[in-house]
């Protein structure tokens, strides 16, 4: 994992070599604030595949490690190695690659919105329908439940949304940003951004997100906010062998 590194100290600024909680964010997501969504094979912990995607391998994962991995996700099955750089295992194959980037708070001027709403389960329809017609990223039916999740209507319905998924020990990630194509241009998008960031420094965390190295839109609005490139990363997928798989069932971290 490629950490950009920087001359002058401060959050989110790690000196090279030296292991940061955002490295692997997922691990300790699913090993910290968010150990209750955890199921787990040995040294492999993944959310519930309604809630996310994401899945966290060690920062150095062995041959046991690929195995449990596999045998949790089970046969010619496709799984996310988000941030992972090394070469997958004999009998894997990649099938989808991206460059990215992850950006964190630097000088974002936070603040409430009063016409965001809160979202809840009852809302998840309107969202995966938002999400479907946007393409943000992954949101699934349980995703509403990794945190705050605003949304701002217009004549009942929903036409902008912004919320949190990953959470490091003292980070939370702004995810599934989007707008409704007919009401672009209007700033919803960054008010929102705004918004959600203002509940998480509440808690005394600091904001940060992901998205496409060739993003260059979104990277610039996020820049003019106030973020700053922290590293580049890349997200992979990669199917799982075809072969017997483990009859272990995965199991809740305790």
């Amino acid at each position: 994992m490629s950490v950009v590194s920087s001359p002058d100290a401060g959050p989110g600024r790690p000196v090279t070599g030296v292991p940061h909680v955002l490295d692997n964010p997922a691990l300790a997501s699913l090993t910290g604030p968010h150990a209750r969504f955890a199921e787990r094979r040995g040294r492999v912990l993944r959310y519930p595949l309604d809630v996310s995607p994401w899945l966290a391998l060690p920062d150095d994962p062995d041959e046991r490690d690929w195995a449990d991995l596999a045998a949790l996700a089970g046969p010619g099955a496709e799984v996310p190695l988000p941030g992972f750089g090394g070469r997958v295992p004999a009998g894997w194959e990649v099938t989808f690659r991206l460059e990215g980037v992850q950006l964190v708070d630097d000088a974002l001027a936070a603040a409430p919105d009063t016409e965001a709403v809160r979202l809840g389960p009852a809302d998840v329809p309107e969202m995966l329908d938002l999400v479907a017609r946007t393409r943000p990223g992954p949101f699934l039916p349980r995703t509403v439940e990794l945190g705050t999740y605003l949304g701002i209507r217009r004549g009942g319905a929903l036409v902008a949304m912004a919320g949190e998924r990953l959470h490091p020990p003292g980070w939370t990630e702004i995810s599934a940003v989007c707008t409704d194509p007919a009401f672009r241009g209007q700033g919803l998008a960054t008010r929102l951004i705004r918004a959600v960031a203002h509940g998480i420094r509440e808690r005394g965390e600091t904001p940060f997100l992901h998205t496409s190295a060739g993003n260059t839109g979104a990277i610039r609005l996020y820049e003019s906010l106030g973020f700053r490139l922290r590293r580049r990363t890349v997200f992979l997928e990669a199917r799982t062998p075809q072969g017997q798989p483990d009859d272990r069932e995965p199991v809740p971290v305790p």
